[in-house]
């Protein structure tokens, strides 16, 4: 029996290996931009090519009773071993016929082939046939894409704007101090939230710990004027908002629909700024003096500002060499490329230096708006890396390093720590595809002409809660920084005074 799994093992070998080109008939339907549907037909002469091979290779190794080893008669060994090798050629075919359709019809894959090989069945006689659905990236033409007028923003860094920085960042680091008098804007509020669909509780949670800023953002939606409503509450005091749910919503009953949200105000606590003193100074990043204080802030001023640049300069990038662009993506494509375009986006945002309520505020923006932010992220994505490929450009391994270094600066970790997390999550191919684009973007920058606009510095207006009013989707994963002594990403982050515990 050892014997004849050997045999059979030995002839997979040799089925996995064909040099003769298979004569397919492959036809593709064309169901949209991004699907194919393909249907494959092997032709008999193939499949008995393979057998042939298969048996060939057999013949000297095959163990039969009564015979030497290689000895037996070929119709005898054929008889014998035929429903053995056959899942191997079966496989064999398979995978070089998946092969020659990609080459031979230039099919670029982005996702893999939904495709149940144990559902295809090798026939004794005729032709074996399957078929599959595939998606992959639209044909199009390159667009021009030297010479692009840019608008780039630009700002020399006054003394002021480091002091309203530094301001957010000691309010950060601040001490919270019960207040009996009325809210006002930049206190701290521990909420009560119920939502409410007429007379149904959707969703009710306490003691969440929020900052009195001008959006309160939710998963599928948010509260405008949020501080207009609660400037002046008190604790005890109720105040209700009617809020509408996102069209993205987990709950698709309630998608479109307005609910009414209950905010109880459980208390209200000022925030009392530390002094800059030599011990609050080592404890908050083991700096020597307050310029040097001053001078990390600064540099952190400039790392916004780079990152709206580059997404400015994206913005209008894309704009352009995506007005062709008019392919319809199938939602399915949307729904399973929305988790990849989220990743990538908090990625960006914790490498250059943003907090984790700044970063929840996004991911909550692009839950509300997935399907139309994931498909143009798609065709920009598309156009970027078809540019990329027609410039041989590629991610290194030192790129690697770089981002990686960039976010563990940013989140107080070990270098080792976030390569680990992003190696656990799977993200490896997004930070790829990160480097690539941007490299792609430097590229065209470097060809294109630019006009400097006033760059105006905006303090956070948006409070961020991890979850969804309607219920139904769970909390949106966003790697909590653990901020270690970097005062910079500890700055205005939602695990501040007063905010609720990261979850």
């Amino acid at each position: 029996m050892a014997k004849q799994e050997d045999a059979v093992a030995t002839a997979d070998e040799t089925t996995a290996e064909a040099p003769t080109k298979l004569e397919l008939q492959v036809d593709i339907d064309r169901k949209s931009a991004c699907e194919r549907h393909i249907t494959v037909t092997v032709p008999r002469s193939d499949i008995e090519r393979y057998f042939e091979n298969a048996l060939k290779d057999l013949m000297p190794k095959a163990a039969v009773p009564g015979f030497r080893m290689g000895r037996a008669p070929r119709k005898i060994v054929e008889s014998r071993f035929r429903k053995d090798v056959e899942e191997q050629v079966k496989g064999s075919l398979l995978m070089d016929s998946l092969a020659q359709v990609s080459e031979s019809n230039e099919l670029s894959p982005i996702s893999e082939p939904d495709f149940d090989p144990t559902a295809v069945k090798l026939p004794e006689e005729g032709p074996m046939k399957f078929e599959f659905d595939i998606e992959v990236r639209p044909e199009f033409d390159l667009p021009e894409w030297k010479g692009l007028s840019i608008e780039r923003p630009i700002r020399e860094f006054t003394s002021a704007d480091v002091d309203a920085q530094l301001k957010q960042l000691l309010s950060a680091q601040g001490q919270l101090s019960p207040h009996d008098g009325p809210a006002s804007p930049g206190d701290y509020l521990s909420l009560k939230v119920t939502v409410r669909n007429g007379d149904e509780v959707l969703t009710e949670t306490t003691h969440e710990g929020v900052c009195l800023r001008k959006t309160l953002s939710f998963h599928d939606g948010r509260i405008e004027g949020f501080d207009k409503l609660l400037t002046g509450a008190k604790a005890g005091d109720k105040k209700t908002a009617e809020v509408e749910i996102s069209l993205e919503a987990a709950v698709e009953a309630l998608r479109g629909k307005k609910v009414q949200v209950e905010l109880e105000v459980l208390d209200v606590k000022k925030v009392e700024l530390p002094q800059l003193d030599a011990e609050f100074l080592k404890t908050l990043g083991d700096f020597e003096t307050e310029a040097d204080l001053r001078d990390t802030v600064a540099k952190s001023l400039e790392r916004r500002l780079k990152y709206h640049q580059q997404q400015r300069a994206r913005t209008q990038i894309l704009g352009s060499l995506t007005v062709a662009a008019d392919w319809d993506l199938p939602p399915e494509l949307l729904k399973k490329q929305a988790g990849r375009e989220f990743e990538r986006a908090v990625l960006e945002l914790r490498r250059s230096g943003f907090n984790d309520n700044e970063i929840r505020a996004h991911a909550n923006e692009l839950m509300q708006n997935s399907q139309k932010t994931t498909a143009r992220s798609l065709k920009e994505h598309f156009v970027l890396e078809k540019l990329a490929e027609a410039e041989k450009i590629d991610a290194e391994p030192s790129d690697y390093d770089d981002e990686i270094k960039l976010v563990a600066e940013q989140s107080g970790e070990s270098v080792r720590r976030v390569r680990a997390q992003i190696d656990k999550r799977g993200m490896m191919d997004t930070l790829r595809n990160q480097i690539i684009e941007r490299k792609t973007i430097d590229l065209i920058l470097s060809n294109a002409k630019f006009k400097d606009v006033p760059y105006e510095l905006e303090l956070p207006t948006t409070e961020a809660i991890d979850g969804a009013l309607a219920g139904g989707d769970a909390e949106s994963d966003i790697p909590e920084a653990e901020h270690g002594n970097d005062p910079v990403a500890k700055h205005g982050a939602n695990n501040g005074p007063g905010a609720a515990a990261p979850k």
